[in-house]
């Protein structure tokens, strides 16, 4: 078989919500980065093949924001009604588009190739292309959920849960043992017209007893997704995947069958006019090795609210310790165990302890089981992705491994991701010396106070009717390069996809507040002023453009927005060169570009090749 050989500065193994933030932020901050991603689609349980949605941090104006909400955004303006097929799609354009990144899908990580306590290359097969990859990198972030490079580097990990008294975790068992949480297989549901019958398979398992699922589809019958159908955690999640594949299918199908056909009248009725729409080929995993790093982060550390020197991103999902029976076991499936919402995630916890250049992101980091349970979810991985990602990217420019980074870059870690607009509780964001050198209306003070959202009962934001400017002006003409803008983009709405479908029912509408149309301006002289850029279709929280231009005064004016009659702006900054990239926009192409490009000599020959009419026919004796 055919070997291809790559080199880059970072590998990322594993392109789920964690993977897919890691690369793009690896790539956005300057490194060479390769995306090695085992299956066709990208999102891992939020992509078409799982389904789960994306789940975060609790409370008000708490939602996770930088690349996360950046993509979430682009799906409330493509995908409405949550198609999960446009999903996909959304995901794939911010990767195979992202200058810098390179992505392999369809690439299992097979092998790799370590001296000196390193990972120098891996092996990965393409199954598609059935052609070996060996791609060497200086940094590899293990996102696979799995910790597929754990196994082949040796790399310390962890399995199942501790016991109460290792950590003083109360919530723990009082013997460590190897149980997790399990895996589930989810369903799609779809309003219909009329009533709709359901035969199930005859392999389906049947279930009679509704006290299996009292407590987990409460009163409305439904529940709010079926992230219940769980099996697996008594054992072995990734040895054993298969087997609980089957047997999940087997369940799915059954409780389908159980809903339509056999349940009290109540609950029958309630799922009459519902049709199965859909039902996953891939279970979603919870749980399986974690690996060891620095800190391990612990159900103390969440409960005293991770205020880490080193925090690099923050949870605040509640310890969510599902049972590990899941269905087998008829009382309650899951603990919400009492976690603060935000609370800190340390860098230290987020590279290995052993195998110096292999960091990790994701489901995997260095946690106990009962810290898991909160630090798993989707939203929270994206944001350890986009830190892992940044610091990768701070390794190779400095010339350091990820154990260099604490303390010596930490705080530079930790401004690059503000500036790409990762909140991180405890800490304010300085605004550039430019920014602070600007007057201002004392209104619009807000806008360099270091916080970017609602914080501790104040809104932060700058709030004026459409069509009122905002004006920054300096003693002296000076060369503007760039301008980093915050808008609200309402952080009380998670922006999720969904499990059951009503037609024409939007799902993810684009948030009213954030606004659609407006432009800068700089001062030519006098009040003459010139716009120097304009956008009438934003669609993001975090606009950064590039302005190449001289000016004493710069000004900000708001024209329209996706539905609210004022302007909310929660911070404004300058800068004299590029700090404040701009993300490229990309275009389709089309398609007579593509056939203008192709060879003539190659169309009339492949056209000939194919044309019946010169095909002679051979008569055999």
């Amino acid at each position: 078989m055919e070997n291809q050989n790559e080199s880059y500065d970072v590998c990322v193994v594993g392109g789920g919500m964690a993977g897919i933030c890691a690369a793009i932020a690896s790539a956005r901050n300057g490194a060479k980065t390769v995306l090695v991603q085992e299956r066709p689609v990208l999102g891992g349980n939020a992509s078409s093949e799982v389904r789960m949605w994306i789940c975060g941090a609790h409370g008000r104006n708490n939602k996770e924001t930088g690349i996360l909400e950046e993509i979430q955004l682009e799906n409330c303006y493509r995908n409405p009604f949550a198609n999960y097929s446009i999903w996909d799609s959304v995901l794939y354009e911010k990767v195979f588009f992202c200058p810098n990144l390179t992505l392999h899908l369809n690439a299992s990580c097979c092998d790799a190739v370590c001296e000196h306590g390193r990972i120098e290359s891996i092996r990965a097969w393409q199954l598609t292309t059935q052609m070996w990859l060996t791609i060497k990198a200086d940094i590899f972030i293990d996102c696979s959920g799995d910790s597929i490079l754990a196994p082949l580097s040796n790399a310390e990990t962890r399995w199942g849960r501790e016991s109460c008294e290792e950590f003083d975790e109360d919530i723990e068992p009082l013997l460590a043992d190897r149980k997790t949480m399990g895996n589930t297989l989810l369903l799609q549901i779809q309003k219909v017209e009329k009533a709709q019958p359901y035969i199930p398979p005859v392999w389906a398992y049947r279930f009679d007893d509704p006290k299996h699922f009292e407590s987990r589809i409460g009163d409305s019958g439904m529940g709010h997704n079926y992230w219940w159908l769980e099996i697996g955690g008594l054992q072995d999640t990734i040895r054993n995947a298969e087997t609980i594949r089957h047997e999940l299918n087997c369940v799915a199908f059954g409780i389908w069958d159980y809903f339509k056909n056999r349940a009290p009248a109540r609950l029958r009725r309630t799922y009459e006019e519902w049709d199965l729409a859909w039902v996953g080929a891939l279970p979603g995993k919870r749980e399986s090795r974690r690996y060891v790093g620095p800190h391990i982060l612990t159900q103390n550390d969440v409960r005293a609210g991770g205020e880490f020197e080193d925090i690099v991103a923050y949870g605040g999902w509640s310890m969510d310790d599902h049972h590990p029976a899941g269905l087998l076991f008829p009382g309650t499936p899951t603990i919400f165990h009492r976690a603060p919402s935000p609370y800190g995630i340390p860098y230290r916890s987020l590279y290995s302890a052993n195998v110096s250049n292999l960091m990790c992101a994701g489901r995997n980091i260095s946690v106990t089981h009962a810290a898991l349970s909160s630090t798993r979810v989707m939203a929270t991985t994206s944001l350890i992705g986009q830190a892992a990602g940044t610091s990768a990217a701070i390794c190779i420019e400095k010339g350091c491994l990820p154990g260099g980074v604490h303390p010596a870059h930490t705080k530079e870690l930790q401004r690059r991701l503000m500036d790409a607009d990762c909140w991180l509780p405890g800490l304010t964001r300085l605004p550039s010396d430019w920014m602070r050198e600007a007057r201002i209306a004392s209104e619009a003070e807000v806008l360099r106070d270091g916080h970017e959202r609602p914080d501790d009962g104040k809104s932060h934001a700058w709030e004026q009717s459409l069509g009122k400017p905002i004006l920054f002006e300096w003693p002296t003409r000076r060369a503007i390069g760039s301008m980093r803008i915050v808008l609200d983009s309402n952080l009380n709405h998670a922006k999720q996809m969904t499990y059951r479908y009503e037609p024409g029912t939007v799902v993810c509408p684009m948030p009213p507040q954030l606004l659609r149309q407006f432009r800068i301006e700089r001062r030519v002289r006098d009040e003459q002023w010139e716009t120097v850029w304009k956008t009438e279709h934003n669609r993001q929280r975090l606009v950064n453009v590039r302005l190449k231009c001289e000016t004493d005064a710069l000004r900000l004016v708001p024209e329209s927005s996706w539905g609210e009659d004022v302007a909310k702006v929660f911070s404004i900054d300058v800068a004299p060169d590029d700090r404040f990239h701009n993300f490229p926009a990309f275009e389709g192409r089309a398609w007579s570009e593509i056939v203008a490009e192709t060879p003539s000599e190659d169309l009339r020959a492949a056209s000939l090749e194919n044309d019946p009419r010169k095909k002679t026919t051979r008569v055999s004796a």
